[in-house]
């Protein structure tokens, strides 16, 4: 494991996917109308894509449109004091196979909302990269916004 120049473990991929199988909420990032827009979703890792529901409309159109898309999960250990983020890149393909689409619905994977989500979408990496770093102890006067640049005075 190697360190960053602000002393961040970087994570290998193996680590990070563990990571991301770890945790059942992550965010999508996506360009609509030259703009990003975050959408919070919950997903499963499978086979080392990442999988999850959505309803028609925007969210599903711009994720598959070809550009691209970042998807990212972060968690914190309390006992150790130490959290991580997991950042994965790459294309989002609407899986439509009906063999694809029936294992994806063996998936553990439950809609949140009570919108239907009929389509499934899955997240194929070319990149993923990962950081573990200790969290500051805001009870010994390390709370980083006391510390914050403010851009105007107050």
């Amino acid at each position: 494991m190697t360190s960053d120049h602000s002393g961040m473990r970087l994570l290998p991929t193996n680590e990070c996917l563990d990571l991301l199988r770890s945790q059942v909420v992550g965010r999508l990032a996506i360009s609509i109308d030259h703009y990003p827009d975050i959408f919070p979703l919950n997903y499963v890792v499978d086979h080392g894509a990442i999988v999850f529901r959505t309803a028609a409309g925007t969210k599903l159109a711009a994720a598959v449109c070809g550009r691209g898309v970042a998807f990212e999960a972060d968690g914190l250990d309390p006992i150790s004091g130490e959290a991580w983020s997991v950042v994965a890149k790459g294309q989002a393909v609407e899986i439509e196979l009906r063999d694809e689409v029936f294992e994806a619905t063996e998936l553990p994977l439950y809609s949140w909302h009570a919108a239907p989500s009929h389509h499934f979408v899955r997240i194929e990496p070319t990149e993923i990269s990962g950081r573990r770093f200790s969290v500051v102890d805001a009870g010994r006067g390390g709370d980083p916004n006391d510390h914050a640049v403010r851009a105007a005075p107050e």
